[in-house]
Order: structure tokens, then sequence, then C-alpha cells
């Protein structure tokens, strides 16, 4: 979510949403995963998030009676599509920075809060101070901290290199997985089939290696998860300084995951300036009345091919070359509380 007509929106519904709203109630799995980076490194405002927004952010979990899960047990759930508590989250944080065992993991810890990490491997190996160390790590897994594969040097692995092959990129990515997998458990003693995409880039070719190896990976792009979720690309909300206030925040929290039954395309990678993308939705209690789609700071005409059910968006200007997203959302009709839907794009630009 980058324009502030969309955070506008969302706060201006979310100071209307009282914390004792009754839960809306959806069968089988529901919760939201937060992703963090750094942790009180102004240097970096777009992956940092200052220590007094941190610090409100877990008083907020703990003061409205969020279940702050592992992972592992999400994932768990959502493969069985058994039920979790009401207001369920997990808490991630990417790249092992040192600010995660300083800043982060001490707070955590205080509240007793456990938290995945995903590291690339090779990095903490090269034993660059900005990251933490093997040792640390280690301490952490004693007080509630998982780690977890994010690769072996966060490479945009989707980006073939120079006159490589499908095969032999496709070896790559098998040989980067295992490996980063092989170091956490040689270092740590264990780590769970959880993977994170570098960059939050994928594409079909890179879920199918995940899929076929036995991992649930996520990307950074934004909603809740539910047992509909592909486990190839699980969605989680971003959380750097900018886009921290707690009444955007407070709407994530509470936020549902859209119930998509089907989506065209599901490749992110596009060469396609203006991708045209079909959602088709399962029975819910959505107001589609008042869904919104955005694509930055403009706001899709919705397109409506069977109604209630399945509609159709597509943006009015150009993708930027690289990361971009469709973000929808629609309030629920007895709760307040949003379904929200992200779908990323990668637009690539290729020479011959």
């Amino acid at each position: 979510m980058k324009n502030k007509k969309f955070i506008c929106f969302f706060i201006v519904f979310s100071l209307l949403l009282p914390v004792s709203v009754a839960m809306a109630r959806q069968e089988g799995a529901q919760a939201v995963i937060f992703m963090y980076h750094r942790f009180g490194e102004s240097r970096y405002p777009s992956t940092n998030i200052t220590l007094k927004q941190f610090e409100e952010q877990l008083e907020f979990f703990d003061k409205n009676n969020f279940s702050v899960l592992p992972l592992t047990e999400i994932v768990e759930a959502l493969k069985k599509n058994s039920p979790l508590p009401e207001r369920s989250i997990a808490i991630t944080i990417d790249d092992a920075y040192l600010s995660v065992y300083k800043e982060a993991y001490p707070r955590l810890k205080a509240k007793g809060y456990p938290f995945t990490v995903f590291v690339a491997t090779g990095v903490v190996d090269e034993g660059i101070p900005a990251y933490m160390n093997w040792q640390q790590m280690a301490e952490m897994q004693q007080h509630g901290a998982t780690f977890a594969n994010h690769s072996q040097y966060h490479d945009y692995l989707v980006r073939k290199k120079e006159g490589e092959s499908e095969k032999a990129w496709k070896e790559r990515m098998v040989n980067d997985i295992n490996g980063a997998q092989k170091r956490l458990v040689e270092k740590l003693g264990s780590a769970p089939a959880l993977y994170v995409y570098p960059y939050g880039e994928y594409n079909l070719e890179l879920m199918k290696i995940i899929k076929d190896l036995g991992y649930t990976a996520f990307g950074q792009h934004s909603g809740g998860v539910s047992s509909l979720n592909d486990r190839a690309a699980l969605p989680r909300f971003p959380v750097a300084e900018a886009y921290a206030e707690m009444a955007a925040f407070r709407t994530k929290a509470f936020s549902l995951a859209m119930p998509v039954l089907k989506q065209e395309p599901v490749e992110p990678v596009t060469s396609n300036k203006r991708p045209q993308l079909t959602i088709t939705l399962a029975e819910n209690s959505a107001n589609l009345d008042q869904l919104a789609c955005y694509f930055s700071a403009e706001k899709m005409k919705i397109q409506w091919l069977e109604p209630g059910k399945r509609f159709q968006i597509q943006a009015g200007t150009d993708l930027p070359t690289g990361r971009s997203r469709y973000n929808c959302t629609a309030p629920d009709k007895k709760s307040g509380r949003y379904f929200w839907y992200s779908q990323p794009w990668l637009r690539l630009i290729t020479t011959k």
C-alpha cells in the first residue's frame, strides 16, 4: 500500500471499528501474518519500524486479546482447515538483521510472544556485522524464536542469469533451497519447512518447486490467510515506519482473508503493462457493494462477470518495471472488519 489516499480510506473506517466488536466467524483457519525487517534503524525507513511503533503494536496485541501464535501452528491449521483462536496472528521477520537480536528479541521475549525469523544462510556465514550470528540465533531459539529458510544469498531468484537454461535455473533453485535448509539444521538443530521468497518475488515455476519440496512459502503481498490460500504463496502484511500508524495497523490486524476460490492469472510475472485479473469468490459475508480495488493511487473499475461471485479488474495506467500490486478490500456486513486481497505483479522487461 503505497499511496496516501488508500491509507486514509482505511484509517477513516478503522476509527469507526470498536475494540469490542464481535468478530466475524469464518469456517476453518483464519489468521493474519505480519512481516518486519529492521527495528530502530532509521537509516532504512522503507524496511524499518521505530521502537516506539513496535512497542505500541505489541501492547495493542496484548490489550485486545490477540492470540500471537507460532507460524508453524497457523500453517498446520491451514493444511487441516481446522479452526484457530479468534484474532490469531503470527509475527515474522525477514533477513536476520542484528537489530532483531538487539531490539525486537528482548521485547518479544518479555511478552512471551513466539516469532519466526527467515534467514539467508550464506549471508550469515559471511559474518557481515549488520546481521546476527549463529550463536545469537541459538540463544533466541531457546526463547520463542523459530528460524526458517530465506534462500542462501537473497538473490532475485526468478530472474534467470544470462544464458541460463530452464533446466539449469530449476537445478539452481532446488540447490539453493536445499542448501539453505541444510545449513539451518546444521547450525540450529532443526528448521521447519517454511520459506520466504527474497523480495517477495516468485513465479509459477518457483511455486511448483516449493510444492514439490514440501514447503509452505510466503510473499510480501498483503492480506489475511485462510485455508483457501495457495500455501505456495501466502500473504503477509509488511510493516514499515511510514505505514505503521496505529489506526491503519489496527485495520490490518482485524482483517479477514478475502474468500478467493480462483484467480486468473496466478502467475505474477508479466510483460503486460496493464494485466487483467479475474477473481472468483466463495460464498461470504462481505458487503460487495463496497468492494474497492486499487492500483497505486488509482481506484480501479470493477466489472462483475457474475454478480456477487466473479469480477474483473485492470489497471488504467501502466505497471512500473519491477514489483507492484493490486489490492482489493470489502467490509464484513456484521463486524465492520475488512476482507483483504492482494495480487503481486513483477513486470520484467527482457532484451534479446
